[in-house]
């Protein structure tokens, strides 16, 4: 039986290979996320999401180690059995004031806290309009919630608000608009203000994934909610992107929190996060509050002008400013190539194919950081410009 069982694993596997999509992780080292080694190569890297450069700052490694030495780091069980650390509630205090939010909950991801808060707050008599290209936690979320889940394509405000306004919806109990901010694949950006207006006019709670955006973009780095002048019903951000940390977040009322708290079961049935990685995340939320964090959005900013003048083709014209770049190349193959070409000349890119992006759409995804030097940046055009690449539309999902 177990060797029937390896055999079908490997059938898989071997069918993953022959469509160029077996994957594996790359070998790390080094204190950077920009200048990297890869199995003993130095590489400048265009693959983290560490957009400030925080993810090896000296005053997070000092608090952590500071949180270790005062609270130990396994944080031992669910904060509802052994309860929660100074560390877990000053992060989400400043993190509520930096958002200007009554409250916010702590989860140990952000994958974690799009699914607490769906299926907390959704069930088998609701509606969710969610946007084809959200990240995978907010699909699941969705799946999982057993809501009537209607997906409408790409930023198409006229498919939303047909959905919104058909005959069927006003019989749901709720109704829920679920978007991210800043796409994780595609670097545009959704229509926020028109989603708010949207979602008021139909009596729907605005959910938005601010993961993208949050300490690296909009108005001191508080996203682009505050951009749009939106305040969302749930707003949801993570700690492992320009925090440098590791994490998520819920902020809204404190009737969510509480109802979260009750009801999240990925707070509820989970290991709180461990107190050296929540006070990490609090001294990040410190510089990104600060002069430096302003100075670090400044150079970010720079190296996505740059980058951007030769890549706009290749993006939705919706796009305000992210440090997100996807390169389409279509088939699996060609960008396969173009990530092992450009990693001869120094840089690591790696592919994006299907399932993460749909058929069709394989893509070179680089992110910028304000780690980034400029020569970096220069290296990456210079690579690009080699690489002759294609200018396709922005595909239509």
């Amino acid at each position: 039986m177990l060797g029937t069982f390896e055999q079908a694993l490997q059938s898989d596997l071997t069918a993953l290979e022959a469509a160029h999509r077996l994957r594996s992780c790359p070998a790390h080292a080094g204190n950077s996320r920009v200048h990297t080694q890869v199995a003993g190569q130095a590489l400048v890297s265009f693959s983290s999401n560490d957009y400030l450069g925080l993810a090896c700052h000296p005053s997070l490694l000092t608090a952590a180690s500071e949180s270790a030495r005062r609270s130990g780091f396994g944080a031992g069980a669910a904060r509802l059995v052994s309860g929660d650390f100074p560390e877990h509630r000053e992060l989400e205090a400043a993190l509520a004031s930096f958002l200007d939010r009554p409250a916010t909950l702590l989860f140990p991801t952000g994958y974690q806290a799009n699914i607490g808060v769906i299926t907390a707050l959704a069930g088998p008599n609701d509606l969710i309009l969610s946007d084809a290209a959200n990240h995978a936690s907010i699909v699941d979320g969705c799946r999982l919630s057993r809501a009537t889940v209607v997906v409408y394509p790409h930023l198409d405000l006229a498919a939303l608000s047909g959905a919104l306004g058909a005959p069927a919806a006003p019989s749901f109990r709720r109704r829920f608009i679920v978007t991210e901010s800043a796409f994780s694949m595609d670097g545009d950006v959704a229509p926020l203000a028109d989603l708010a207006a949207l979602a008021g006019r139909h009596s729907a709670a605005l959910i938005v994934d601010e993961a993208h955006a949050l300490g690296a973009l909009g108005p001191g780095g508080r996203g682009f909610c505050p951009h749009f002048g939106v305040r969302p019903d749930v707003l949801i951000g993570t700690l492992g992107k320009a925090f440098g940390s590791s994490g998520g977040f819920v902020s809204g009322s404190h009737t969510l929190r509480t109802t979260l708290v009750n009801r999240a079961r990925t707070f509820l049935f989970t290991t709180a996060p461990p107190p050296p990685v929540a006070a990490a995340a609090l001294a990040a939320l410190a510089i990104i509050r600060s002069t430096e964090g302003d100075r670090l959005r400044s150079r970010l900013h720079d190296h996505i002008r740059e980058l951007g003048a030769i890549t706009t083709p290749h993006r939705s014209p919706s796009v305000i400013s992210t440090a997100i770049f996807p390169i389409l190349l279509g088939t699996d193959q060609a960008a396969l190539a173009a990530s092992a070409r450009l990693r001869a000349e120094g840089i690591f890119l790696q592919a994006i194919r299907p399932p993460t992006v749909p058929e069709g759409t394989a893509r070179l995804r680089a992110t910028v950081s304000a780690a980034h030097e400029p020569q970096d940046i220069r290296l990456l055009t210079r690579a690009f410009g080699a690489l002759a690449l294609p200018h396709p539309a922005p595909p239509s999902v």
